[in-house]
């Protein structure tokens, strides 16, 4: 685990694009593209709106794949869902070929919605490794990461998949990526700021004995690839290092 931390939100961003983007060309030269997962919320606005304009010429564009690593059970044209969030911030202003995007298709049921993006994320990696390039993380304050959160039933899927969930706290269900497939990426950061992340930044990096059904962010912990936390001050306010 790679542990960064920052004075300000804009020291931050610009580190974490300069990790986006030597991964992204690095994987574009490898093998002809690049396979992103995007984060929802408001937390990546920003760095989406860094990347669609001041840095938009630091990678080919027409060879990366965007994916979701969860979205809320809401209409494609709702302002919470997080694909409108991405194209507005970055998908429109880099004119990304609709065939390059992976939005989750809200309009079907969640256990349905979750079969189909399973579906169609298998097609596009052609039977191969489901194993993303990078996957874009944030945790809230109770310690959820994409839609894992406390005490919900999805934390136990031991399968490589997409899920629905539904959490008692929101009333309402999600879909997505389950640990196993997550921790299944070459690549995973974590875009954690503000005071109110502290106390489960704490408990997700230094507690002895996990909980993962108390702190599900616990559960990234990738197979074969890397982790790295980029932090500002105030969510590391607490930690002993």
């Amino acid at each position: 685990m790679n542990l960064l931390i920052y004075k300000t939100q804009a020291e931050l961003f610009e580190d974490l694009i300069d990790y986006i983007v030597n991964i992204a060309n690095q994987s574009i030269s490898q093998k002809g593209c690049f396979n992103f997962v995007l984060t929802g919320g408001n937390s990546p606005k920003a760095l989406y709106e860094l990347l669609a304009t001041t840095y938009k010429d630091k990678i080919d564009w027409s060879k990366v794949f965007f994916f979701f690593g969860d979205e809320r059970n809401v209409a494609p044209t709702h302002e919470s869902y997080n694909g409108l969030m991405a194209k507005n911030a970055i998908l429109a202003p880099l004119n990304i070929s609709e065939d390059h995007i992976f939005y989750v298709d809200t309009t079907l049921e969640p256990e349905k919605a979750a079969i189909e993006y399973h579906k169609a994320i298998l097609n596009h990696f052609k039977g191969g490794d489901l194993a993303f390039d990078l996957i874009l993380l944030g945790m809230g304050d109770d310690a959820h990461t994409a839609s894992l959160f406390p005490g919900t039933k999805i934390l136990a899927n031991k399968e490589v998949e997409i899920d629905s969930v539904y959490v008692d706290k929101l009333s309402t269900y999600r879909i997505s990526f389950t640990a196993p497939l997550i921790n299944k990426a070459k690549n995973i950061a974590f875009l954690v700021f503000g005071e109110g992340k502290a106390n489960a930044v704490k408990h997700v990096i230094e507690d002895e004995q996990k909980n993962t059904s108390l702190y599900p962010t616990q559960l990234i912990n990738p197979i074969d690839g890397h982790v790295t936390w980029f932090l500002d001050d105030a969510a590391a306010g607490l930690l002993d290092s």
